[in-house]
């Protein structure tokens, strides 16, 4: 009984060293993209909404996408690293970076045509143009976004964090320099805040890049470029896509149902109070996500080293985490129901609204805080496709025609489209639930070794295969 308590406070130590840092890191690059919308704010309301209108297209049409691209390292170099083939790590992230890259040119085709798609989906003419020049500034953050995304899983994943939260702090006061700069002391306006995203994150790959490539700590996993990493590119897709739907079919979710805000009696008030309850949302995110990134971690980890008791117990650590921290952070929500919405605005309508709305907000928190840890298990095995085809059926099955159904038939506005996206957490957290506990984790243990076994590719294999295709083709001669 001694023993067992000693390894969960250490399972619990383990997890508390990764996840407090890696929410720090969410939340401080979640800052960047905020701070420069609050530069612009102060050039007048055209730049604000058009500036607002661009950074929710690019999380939808690109960030997202990308960071869920980079997850399946989660899967990848956890599980390498826990076998000790630590090489593997740099190859993974090569293989990474080259499809993030790949995928980041079409992403910016997209980019440069931002006025005439928000014009064909019916927007304002003068915010597209507003918008369209905002996101052409920000293509070249979108290369750099990709390869940071990269880099930081290479790092989490060998339970390197604090160098992560150094940087990221660096840059954000770096960010708010640039972006008083950019914006209010050159010709650019809005567009400069839009540049000093793109500095800003170019600059953190650079200075992540340099630690990776001088520190002793990175020594085994980071040995240099390799043509290896062209190697198994189908076998990383086969991850990275459904790595990608996962995370983009729920963000998606939230932009649905913004968007048909719009079609309520006084879509003014609705559009603005979910405005407010998805930014709100979004913060209180960023600390299921570090204990989401800590678990997928873990379990990766001791999937790949051969220990399926470490990684149950990795999972049962990590849930009564969730469930103590959801309760708090709902607690907290519901106590400042009648302050928060001072935060945002000073217009009473808008600030009752949101008293309103703080104890829905706060049990989707708390929802949202047991899926997340149940996805980064899932992420930690290699089942993201699971996670992709529940995510599917739980939004798009049942979250947006529960949130139209009670949003309009009856008739309960943005209260209904909110508790539209509780049933689909509930249904979500239902599922993942179930294939978790039906997880055999001998099984999977085999099923990490076997994956690790599959992707390492010797130089002298390569040889001896290249050696016998000459046989066989003189012999055919």
């Amino acid at each position: 009984m001694r023993r067992q308590r000693q390894e969960v406070v250490e399972e619990v130590k383990r997890q508390l060293w990764l996840a407090l840092p890696l929410c720090s890191v969410g939340i401080l690059q979640y800052s960047l993209q905020t701070m420069s919308v609050m530069f612009v704010g102060h050039l007048g309301t055209l730049p604000l909404s058009g500036a607002s209108m661009a950074t929710s297209f690019a999380s939808v049409t690109g960030f997202n996408l990308l960071m869920g691209l980079a997850s399946a390292l989660d899967t990848f170099c956890g599980q390498s690293y826990g076998a000790g083939q630590y090489h593997m790590l740099g190859i993974h992230m090569q293989r990474s970076m080259l499809v993030v890259l790949i995928v980041s040119v079409f992403l910016a085709i997209i980019w440069a045509n931002t006025e005439p798609i928000l014009v064909a989906m019916h927007q304002d003419k003068a915010i597209s143009r507003e918008a369209g020049s905002y996101a052409r500034f920000m293509i070249p953050s979108l290369f750099a976004y990709g390869l940071l995304q990269c880099l930081l899983k290479f790092l989490q994943n060998q339970n390197i964090v604090f160098p992560m939260v150094l940087t990221s702090g660096i840059i954000a006061l770096l960010h708010i320099l640039l972006c008083w700069v950019l914006v209010f002391k050159t010709r650019l306006g809005s567009r400069g805040a839009a540049l000093s995203n793109s500095i800003s994150y170019w600059v953190n790959v650079l200075l992540i890049s340099l630690y990776v490539k001088f520190s002793p700590a990175c020594k085994q996993t980071w040995t240099g470029f390799s043509v290896r990493a062209l190697h198994n590119l189908l076998d990383f897709l086969k991850l990275a896509v459904p790595s990608a739907l996962m995370l983009c079919l729920k963000v998606w979710t939230f932009e649905v149902i913004v968007l048909v805000s719009g079609l309520l009696p006084n879509p003014a008030l609705e559009t603005s109070v979910l405005s407010i309850c998805l930014n709100t949302f979004g913060l209180a995110w960023m600390i299921p996500f570090g204990f989401s990134a800590a678990v997928s971690v873990r379990v990766s980890n001791e999937l790949g080293a051969g220990n399926p008791q470490a990684a149950s117990l990795a999972v049962q650590v990590v849930l009564s985490i969730a469930f103590i921290e959801g309760i708090f952070l709902a607690s907290t929500m519901i106590l400042l129901r009648n302050i928060w919405g001072h935060v945002y605005s000073n217009d009473k309508e808008v600030i009752s609204y949101m008293s309103a709305m703080m104890p829905i907000l706060a049990i989707s928190s708390f929802l949202d805080g047991i899926q997340s840890a149940l996805s980064g298990i899932l992420a930690g095995c290699g089942r993201q496709k699971i996670g992709a085809c529940v995510n599917l059926g739980s939004f798009y099955l049942v979250g947006v025609p529960c949130a139209v159904a009670l949003a309009f038939l009856l008739h309960m506005k943005a209260k209904g489209l909110w508790l539209g996206i509780i049933s689909a957490f509930v249904v979500q957290v239902l599922f993942y639930t179930v294939f978790v506990m039906r997880t055999k984790w001998e099984e999977e243990a085999s099923k990490a070794q076997g994956r690790v076994e599959r992707s390492i590719i010797t130089p002298t294999a390569t040889l001896s295969n290249s050696m016998l295709q000459c046989e066989k083709l003189e012999q055919v001669a």
